[in-house]
């Protein structure tokens, strides 16, 4: 330490090291001062008048009443040159008899008024004893009438290098001046200076020059002073604890703390408090719970603020058992500790728990205060339940509590929740009133209200009322305007925002990455990324998930996995929302193999302990053809979310399992799980895939009279679905006229759709109408309705769609069905390229229709809606791409493998018919995925039994 000390040798304090200590004080010194000169300060004084203080009390309100006393001996002091006779005066008159002290602070008190402040600080350092209250009055009196600290400290330096003696009660209070204005020279000079005149330093001094090391020449300088020095004191181990604590060097200040008890020093009630709160903050929790052995031990558990930490403590670390032990072991319970107890349980969701803390708290005569309601508030928030944060609030305010920032941005959480943009008006009227509206995160809060509204017009207004805007006030109104694909105005915010300083960060760059991702403009998501590292800037994980999270929702499935091979490469790791979002894209495109092996990554990092990756990977085992490994996943879930529940209802759901996701459904509601519209869409789709009539109608009328939920267009149309599936197109066409809401595509396409099952004119001509109205550039819809018409031999009505198609430039969609050989996709297209063993295809297709004829397998050749006789037809349902590519896994998969192909549109029926047989005739398990539903085809039967 003594080389860090002396390697200063110049700057503007001039310490003359070579004064003795033992060198007597000089009386006289001409200072630096604009203002006075030295030869006016004595060290002893004689008394001053009366009207000296009276007069400066009153002419500066500012000053300390301790700085002034009575004097009797002179007249009222009007001017500094007054100050400075008086003060001649007092030196000629100068006696060992006289009240040094209030003479001085008289003096003291003149020339700040005056302000002489240098004056003031050279009569403060010489003229009496000081304690550490004096010290603080002194630096008020002398910071509120404009005077500067770092003159305190050129007077000092100026006595000292006088050879002024100063002792270590003067020396520590300097050390601390020193740490806090940042003078690190000057404390290293004062240092020096100690170690020189081997000093004989007291256990505050040390602290001192401990906490100015850790201030102004960092913690390992502190801890080196620390450890420098002899002798175990219990104020210097707390000390040094202290600092590390304040320089967040959590692992020092815990090892320190140890060797503090092993050295049987005691640490101090603050120490404790601060521990605790520091092993909170990091979750060093059996520190803590040693920590806490300590309070016990010592009879430290009656302190209301180390209990308060307790509970904090094991609430932070998730230990809510604790915490509710800690505050029932306290005799004496105040605001805080309440307040502690009542946070925890609304953090960890116990709120009914927390409202009946929130009644005891009241019955025990201490009244809530503004952060109870807010932790109640923020709590029912967090936790989604939206519409007690509404009671709650209404109830803080008929109890006489007025909400301030914090209330209002819980409140705006549930409005954002909840949809309520009307009432969210309100509050932000109520926040204008109040003056809230300027608070950064009600503002912030404001504008998210807005922009999840859909109110961009009004999430502008807010921004522009906006007098300090943040980054995340531009970075949101940037994403609001990217996520709707106005990026013509999102970059003009970007300009505005670099032009008023503010410069884009990684959020502002990934909003508008995933605002092009959204909206399938890859190629430019893929720019914005270059853009990022053009700016000095490195695109992290969230970054490309937000390409790869927004090309899965666009359905451009094939680019999310593009963009996974490329963050790879970048080697960034991907985290949770990564992937889901590569789940996602594995279900959408049915990739089994590619979902297994993202599947095994969950494991490997952890990840699959996330609800919503194991939501995910729900979803993509069900589109992927094995419910089986769905339903493994769903069960090792601990904490079964209705989202996890949704999806695996809709898992059973797609497969024709209706009574299992009925099983589900019902289990769900047993374990408190309440539905949701999503759980009844879910729920009816099982029910109409399995012909679940009597179900489907019970489930339906208990959305609105059991659980309040008004059945949307869905649930609409999967009632036509259901009714019209199972022949009941009467009381489909009936339900479609007494709905309350105005029929769309969607309820249209499911009676046209049944209409093509039981091959019914008398709707399916009603339907096609009301189609072509409202899709006119639908040909899936044209083409269902040629098929109709073709099996009913009404050729004229296929050649008027036809003629209508070509009017209107519409072509048949393109179809096609791919199979997973091998870690290779096959794809079998009506459009592109041949395969390459077509001719083998065929071949083999031809020779399993003979054999499924011998098992009684007739063309369905009325699927053809071309007017050709019926050899031709049959030559045309060969080349249907599921046909091919069920051939295809027949040839080129093991005996015992079941066959996986995934179809883009509906099956027709004869392919349906032809895969029965297939599975008999190659005694193979078949699983086709069309645009509606999987088909699991096993010894002649499918899954769907035949509705579908």
């Amino acid at each position: 330490m003594d080389k860090l000390a002396l390697t200063h040798h110049h700057h503007h304090h001039h310490f003359n090291h070579n004064s003795s200590l033992h060198q007597k004080p000089v009386v006289a010194h001409k200072p630096k001062s604009r203002n006075c000169s030295l030869t006016c300060l004595p060290l002893a004084f004689e008394t001053t008048t009366t009207t000296l203080s009276t007069s400066l009390q009153s002419s500066n309100p500012f000053l300390p009443s301790s700085f002034f006393h009575s004097f009797n001996d002179f007249s009222e002091i009007k001017s500094l040159d007054s100050v400075k006779a008086m003060h001649a005066h007092m030196m000629k008159k100068m006696s060992n008899k006289w009240d040094y002290e209030t003479m001085a602070k008289s003096l003291i008190s003149s020339y700040l008024t005056f302000g002489d402040f240098n004056s003031a600080a050279m009569v403060f350092f010489v003229g009496f004893e000081r304690s550490y209250l004096v010290w603080n009055s002194f630096l008020e009196a002398f910071e509120s009438l404009g005077g500067e600290t770092h003159e305190v400290l050129q007077v000092f330096g100026d006595l000292y290098s006088r050879g002024v003696v100063f002792d270590s009660r003067v020396l520590t209070v300097v050390l601390k001046v020193c740490a806090s204005v940042m003078d690190s020279w000057l404390g290293l000079e004062i240092h020096a200076g100690l170690i020189k005149r081997g000093f004989d330093m007291d256990v505050y001094l040390r602290c001192a020059l401990m906490s100015f090391y850790g201030r102004c020449w960092g913690l390992e300088s502190a801890n080196q002073v620390f450890h420098e020095m002899s002798g175990p004191k219990d104020l210097l181990w707390n000390e040094a604890i202290l600092i590390n604590l304040r320089g967040e060097r959590w692992a020092k200040a815990i090892e320190l703390y140890r060797e503090m008890q092993f050295s049987l020093l005691i640490a101090n009630t603050t120490t404790v408090v601060k521990m605790l709160q520091a092993c909170g903050k990091v979750g060093a929790l059996n520190q803590g719970k040693q920590i806490h052995g300590y309070v016990l031990r010592f009879g430290l558990e009656s302190n209301l603020l180390i209990c308060n930490c307790l509970i904090t403590l094991y609430s932070k670390n998730g230990k809510l058992e604790l915490a509710r032990k800690v505050f029932s072991s306290m005799e004496i319970h105040n605001l805080s500790s309440w307040n502690s107890i009542i946070s925890s349980h609304t953090a960890f969701g116990h709120l009914n728990d927390a409202l009946y803390l929130l009644h005891k708290m009241e019955s025990s005569a201490i009244k809530p205060d503004i952060i109870t309601w807010n932790c109640l508030l923020s709590g029912h928030a967090l936790h989604g339940l939206f519409e007690e944060v509404l009671s709650i609030w209404q109830r803080m305010q008929d109890v006489g509590f007025r909400p301030n920032s914090s209330s209002v941005t819980s409140i705006l959480q549930a409005v954002i929740e909840s949809r309520l943009l009307s009432f969210g008006k309100e509050i932000h009227g109520y926040a204008i009133r109040n003056g809230l509206d300027d608070n950064m995160y009600v503002g912030t809060s404001l504008l998210d209200m807005y922009l999840k509204n859909d109110c961009l017009a009004d999430a502008k207004a807010a921004f522009n009322y906006m007098k300090k805007r943040n980054i995340f006030a531009w970075n949101s109104l940037i994403s609001g305007y990217s996520y709707r694909g106005l990026f013509g105005d999102a970059k003009k915010l970007l300009n505005q925002m670099e032009e008023e300083g503010f410069k884009p960060d990684l959020v502002t760059w990934n909003g508008l990455v995933s605002g092009y991702s959204m909206w399938g403009h890859g190629d430019e998501a893929l720019a914005t990324i270059h853009q990022i590292k053009s700016s000095g800037l490195t695109p992290n994980v969230v970054s490309w998930t937000a390409m790869i999270s927004g090309s899965s929702q666009k359905g451009d499935y094939r680019k999310s996995l593009e963009f996974f091979m490329q963050m790879q490469q970048e080697d960034i790791k991907p985290n949770a929302a990564t992937i889901s979002s590569l789940l996602q894209a594995c279900g959408g495109l049915s990739l089994l193999q590619k979902g297994k092996e993202i599947h095994c990554l969950t494991l490997k990092t952890g990840f699959i302990e996330d609800v919503y990756v194991a939501t995910t990977l729900i979803d993509t085992y069900s589109k992927s053809g094995n419910l089986k490994m769905a339903c493994e996943v769903f069960r090792k879930i601990q904490n079964k979310t209705l989202a996890c529940c949704n999806c695996m209802i809709m898992g059973f759901a797609i497969y024709g399992l209706g009574k299992e996701a009925i099983l589900l459904f019902n289990e769900m509601c047993g374990a408190g799980i309440r539905p949701d519209a999503i759980t009844f869409t879910a729920l009816l789709s099982g029910c109409k895939n399995s012909s679940l009539v009597d179900e489907g109608w019970k489930y339906f009328d208990a959305m609105s009279t059991d659980y309040k939920i008004i059945p949307s267009i869905e649930h609409y149309s999967c009632m036509v679905d259901l009714l019209g599936r199972a022949g009941y197109l009467d009381e489909a066409w009936d339900f479609i006229k007494i709905m309350p809401l105005k029929p769309d595509a969607s309820i249209w396409g499911a009676l046209l759709g049944s209409c093509r099952i039981h091959k019914s004119m008398e709707y399916a001509d009603i339907a096609a109408k009301e189609l072509i109205k409202l899709e006119p550039y639908n040909s899936a819809n044209y083409v269902l309705m040629m098929h109709l018409y073709s099996m009913s031999n009404r050729w004229d009505d296929v050649g008027r769609l036809k003629d209508l198609m070509r009017e209107k430039g519409l072509k048949n969609g393109h179809t096609w069905s791919w199979i997973q050989i091998d870690r290779r996709v096959h794809v079998f297209s009506t459009e592109d390229t041949p395969h390459p063993d077509e001719g083998e295809i065929y071949f083999e297709l031809y020779q399993l229709i003979s054999e499924m004829k011998k098992f009684g397998y007739v063309p369905e050749v009325n699927c053809v809606y071309q007017n050709i006789n019926e050899v031709e037809k049959e030559k045309v349902l060969m080349s249907h791409t599921e046909k091919l590519a069920i051939t295809y896994g027949l040839m080129k998969t093991k005996s015992s493998a079941p066959i996986k192909v995934i179809k883009n549109t509906r099956v027709c029926s004869d392919c349906h018919t032809a895969a029965k047989y297939m599975s008999v005739v190659r005694n193979r398990e078949i699983f086709l995925r069309d645009g509606i539903r999987f088909h699991h085809f096993r010894e002649g039967k499918c899954s769907c039994n035949d509705c579908w």
